[in-house]
């Protein structure tokens, strides 16, 4: 039987086709940017794994006591796996020095822990997926006047909405036409291709395509063999 982590996996897939089409519009490549994620429980934990099996070049992640770093009292299995694999200048602290110079924010903790200064202090560039529903962890007219190029957030209201409800339809209806037994990362990954592919000029007002969109299932499930 095959099982899928909706908030984990599903999540993750839908992350990671709004963040390449967000690296279009910018151009830049995931092998150079730094991406830094605020929460380290599921959602956070699967986005990391999949993004840096995409090829993200590096990635910062926080919890709620801030940065995840080698030799860091009071970790538990988990994140001290996290810390092996991430964080490449193995950066300490909070936000303030995670974000500082980092091209992508991507937020699954709680809203209004983002400042205009901090986000200032990203990348020319950066590109701000603030998650936390209902209130982000950050609005969006404010990242945008601090400088982030591409915002988006977990919203219906607000562009970019990222939304696991274009991933698990298409996972399943997949899963079942092909009799797949088990989903892997590389059938995540393919389906994220697909679906930011269905955004042929991707804008910063545009990088994933709309929930109701009737392409979208068949897009995610021709990955899904």
């Amino acid at each position: 039987i095959p099982v899928l982590h909706d908030d984990q996996h599903g999540t993750a897939l839908v992350v990671l086709a709004g963040l390449i089409n967000a690296l279009r519009v910018v151009k830049k490549q995931a092998k150079k940017v730094r991406v830094v994620i605020a929460g380290a429980g599921a959602a956070g934990t699967a986005i990391a794994e999949l993004i840096m099996l995409f090829g993200v070049g590096d990635v910062t992640m926080l919890d709620s006591q801030g940065v995840l770093y080698r030799g860091r009292k009071g970790l538990d299995k988990e994140k001290k796996t996290l810390t092996e694999k991430t964080n490449k200048a193995n950066i300490s602290g909070g936000l303030d020095e995670a974000l500082l110079g980092a091209d992508v924010f991507i937020g699954v903790s709680k809203g209004n822990t983002v400042t205009a200064k901090q986000v200032a202090s990203m990348a020319p560039k950066s590109i701000v997926f603030a998650l936390a529903n209902p209130v982000p962890e950050i609005m969006p007219d404010i990242a945008k006047q601090a400088g982030a190029f591409v915002v988006a957030t977990g919203r219906s209201d607000f562009a970019n909405q990222i939304n696991n409800s274009l991933g698990f339809p298409g996972i399943f209806r997949g899963a079942l036409d092909h009799k797949v037994r088990r989903i892997t990362d590389s059938m995540l990954i393919q389906a994220a291709k697909n679906l930011a592919a269905l955004v042929k000029q991707p804008t910063p007002l545009h990088i994933v395509p709309d929930t109701f969109d009737t392409r979208v299932v068949k897009a995610v499930a021709k990955a899904i063999r």
